[in-house]
């Protein structure tokens, strides 16, 4: 089981939902990089539970404990060790359905490979781990930051309900994080409908990395796209990746399609950036835009015709707190993840410049 990611700066997590406690290990961050405590909890205040309405009411402070790595509010460039202990656990929730396979978890697959599994939660497979990321991911942001990089996540779409303006201030003012005032207010109300019925709903999540300097990433199976893609698509939940145009742009002609070399601010830049701030897996200097299709929560209460495990005709009504929908918090899992890549890209032109010139 690889739990590992990075190349120069590499994260691992560990944990599972009802276990003691999830963390991760940060290496390759170098030294004297601000990391404070504070600016970690605030990021998975924005992921945690028990936020809202319309979230679980799982009551968990995700209380970030740094353990190692930090000296003074600084990295000392040795691994960063955080834990967060679980506090608000009811395995008991599940035990009527330990020996059932839920419908759109990983519950078969888990079995299949592994011969055990967690159910309490869905163990390692669980949502959950994501808190992890998040506290990994704060500290790249903040590496990011004092280099004058900064991501914003949002939710750009759920279900049918899609922003219509983009105001980056408005963010943080709803409880499903979304740029749009008017359409954030029809989102709630429709995530509300589809809970009442005992539903659940989707939706597209949109980032932007404001900042990056062009040159980062690499020109064949480490493009800068593709590692955000594989960073991307292993959150748990999230079914869909694209880059700027996206999809869009099979349906445009190449003269449409083309971002025109311009002279703006001082230098080179781009008069429209269709390729999403990234050409031949290197960055443009112009804005990185990803777009994310979060599915729908697996675990709803509607009654669901499934067969356990010994193969056996039953009805599954699922009990528990969970979200129904997962979109609002996924946003800040998305800006970890995306910040953990930039970071770790910038390392690496780093180390690629710094060899340039002893050469």
């Amino acid at each position: 089981m690889f739990n590992t990611f990075g190349n120069l700066l590499r994260i691992t997590t560990f944990g599972e939902s009802h276990g003691k406690a999830i963390g991760a290990i940060i290496d390759g961050l170098p030294s004297g990089i601000p990391v404070e405590a504070a600016y970690i909890q605030a990021e998975l205040n924005r992921r945690r539970p028990g936020q809202s309405e319309i979230t679980s009411p799982r009551d968990e402070k995700d209380r970030v404990e740094i353990l190692s790595g930090v000296y003074e509010g600084l990295s000392t460039g040795t691994p960063i060790a955080l834990i967060i202990r679980n506090i608000d656990v009811r395995s008991e929730d599940y035990l009527e359905i330990k020996n059932m396979y839920r419908p759109g978890h990983a519950d078969y697959t888990y079995d299949t490979k592994y011969g055990i599994r967690d159910w309490r939660g869905s163990g390692r497979a669980s949502g959950r781990e994501t808190a992890a990321r998040v506290a990994a991911g704060a500290i790249a942001k903040k590496f990011l930051e004092t280099r004058g990089i900064r991501i914003y996540g949002y939710t750009l779409e759920i279900g049918a309900v899609r922003a219509e303006i983009i105001k980056l201030g408005e963010i943080e003012k709803n409880p499903v994080r979304c740029p749009d005032p008017g359409a954030a207010e029809k989102m709630v109300n429709l995530i509300k409908k589809l809970r009442d019925e005992g539903d659940s709903i989707g939706g597209i999540i949109e980032a932007r990395v404001i900042g990056c300097p062009a040159g980062l990433g690499e020109p064949v199976f480490d493009k800068l796209e593709a590692r955000i893609a594989q960073a991307i698509m292993s959150i748990g939940g999230v079914r869909g990746f694209e880059v700027g145009a996206g999809f869009g742009c099979s349906r445009m002609k190449g003269s449409e399609f083309n971002d025109i070399p311009v002279y703006k601010d001082g230098k080179i830049g781009f008069a429209t950036n269709h390729a999403g701030g990234i050409v031949g897996g290197i960055s443009t200097g112009e804005d990185i835009l990803i777009r994310v299709a979060v599915r729908p929560p697996a675990s709803i209460s509607k009654p669901q015709k499934i067969v356990n495990k010994s193969g056996k005709s039953t009805v599954i009504e699922i009990k528990g707190r969970h979200d129904p929908c997962i979109v609002p918090r996924v946003v800040p899992v998305v800006e970890a993840m995306l910040s953990l890549v930039i970071a770790d890209f910038v390392l690496l032109q780093r180390r690629f410049q710094d060899l340039d010139k002893k050469s």
